[in-house]
């Protein structure tokens, strides 16, 4: 299975990279989400590998639908993460594969075709940069540190995230939006970024990214500290060293309007 998410990410990079200067049919999907012809194009020849080699495997995508997540193997494919900077030609996107086991991720990857980056994880095994091995920051101090965000895209869910920025953005180093979740993941457990957060994280936006965060010694939990699981809306990744010192930040402004499905015990 990891072998064939590994083949099915460079396949759908490929695509990707080959159009990229190209024009695009760009469809809207709903309110501020797009679509193009190339996340379709490259959704194809990924879910046409899956299908190939696993056929009794579900699948669960993002352009494409699906079963929800089952009980066995479940795929979980973003074939294009980072739409909107792919067609204003924004070099920040990916294609990110992740499959889960009852639920629970048990391989991640994440292939950014402009930089030639393959970030791999699999449970129990590490994390991966192009085969080498890789670690989350050593920052210790939230003051110190690079924290990423993605602001939805409905205005209830802007304004909630902005609540979260005013309370960390006073306390951090600074403050970056990249414009792919699982590029921003997947910085976090290079290293690069420290911390990154999302009120909206849908399963395709996490299923490979928590997992290579957690493989590169990170922690991940919902935005009120609760465990996370792939499926739930609000979600903090971090180097875990400033995991509790940015929860207590965001905690003030998050739990009078935390959706319900995304509270947790703290």
């Amino acid at each position: 299975m990891l072998q064939t998410a590994i083949e099915a990410a460079r396949r759908a990079s490929r695509v990707m990279a080959e159009r990229f200067s190209r024009a695009h049919d760009v469809t809207v999907k709903g309110y501020r989400d797009i679509v193009t012809d190339v996340d379709t194009a490259a959704e194809a020849v990924v879910l046409d590998l899956i299908h190939e080699r696993f056929p009794g495997h579900v699948i669960l995508s993002e352009e494409a639908g699906g079963d929800g997540i089952g009980d066995g193997y479940t795929w979980v494919v973003d074939p294009l993460d980072g739409t909107t900077n792919y067609s204003r030609r924004i070099p920040s996107f990916a294609v990110s594969i992740g499959v889960l086991e009852n639920g629970e991720s048990v391989i991640g990857v994440v292939c950014d075709p402009l930089r030639d980056q393959l970030f791999v994880a699999e449970r129990g095994k590490g994390a991966t940069l192009n085969g080498e091995p890789m670690h989350t920051s050593r920052v210790a101090h939230l003051g110190n540190a690079v924290v990423s965000l993605d602001w939805g895209r409905s205005d209830v869910d802007r304004a909630r995230t902005l609540d979260l920025v005013r309370q960390v953005a006073m306390r951090c180093g600074t403050v970056r939006a990249l414009g792919s979740a699982v590029l921003a993941q997947c910085y976090v457990a290079a290293g690069w970024l420290d911390a990154y957060f999302n009120l909206i994280m849908k399963p395709w936006d996490a299923a490979a990214g928590t997992l290579i965060v957690a493989e590169a010694g990170g922690r991940c939990t919902m935005v009120d500290g609760g465990p996370y699981r792939v499926g739930v809306a609000g979600c903090l990744a971090t180097n875990g060293l400033i995991h509790d010192e940015i929860l207590s930040a965001m905690s003030d402004a998050c739990l009078s309007w935390l959706p319900r499905e995304a509270r947790g015990s703290r």
